[in-house]
């Protein structure tokens, strides 16, 4: 059932970038008769404004979107209130320090997209998840800190 309401959440999502006017540039629908699978999805003429721009579909849905500089896709990344990762793709060593220490996103991957090893914490920022999964961090989910202090009268003995 749950695999079921994801791929209806993932089509609604598709659906809508539909109606809002995103041009859809290939996927869309189901894959394949059996299991809950969608078409990796790419949209492009996507406006920030729309759903599939400012929602997390979690499915196999991307946009293309066009930018000025660099500055204006900090901004436009930044303007959501979801932040649970984020992807740099360049050459320039410079442009990929000031990217990623501007975005506010809880993982940012850069060359690459969707590397999760242990050792490494995962979790999102402002409404996309608080903790983090993964390495050492997520190990306060499963603990509880208690200190004890105790006034010890002096030893006469």
């Amino acid at each position: 059932k749950q695999w079921y309401q994801r791929r209806v959440a993932i089509t609604a999502g598709i659906e809508s970038g539909k109606a809002q006017g995103a041009t859809l540039e290939t996927g869309g629908q189901r894959f394949g008769d059996k299991g809950y699978f969608v078409k990796p999805t790419v949209f492009s003429n996507v406006q920030d404004h729309m759903d599939i721009s400012t929602t997390e579909i979690f499915g196999p849905v991307m946009q293309v979107a066009s930018f000025k500089d660099t500055d204006e896709v900090i901004e436009r990344a930044n303007n959501t209130e979801y932040g649970l990762a984020a992807a740099v793709f360049s050459k320039n060593i410079d442009r990929i320090h000031h990217v990623t220490s501007a975005l506010k996103a809880g993982h940012v991957w850069v060359n690459t997209y969707n590397v999760l090893v242990c050792q490494s914490p995962f979790g999102g920022y402002k409404q996309s998840g608080f903790g983090r999964d993964l390495s050492e961090y997520a190990l306060s989910h499963y603990t509880e800190v208690k200190c004890v202090t105790t006034a010890i009268p002096q030893k006469n003995s």
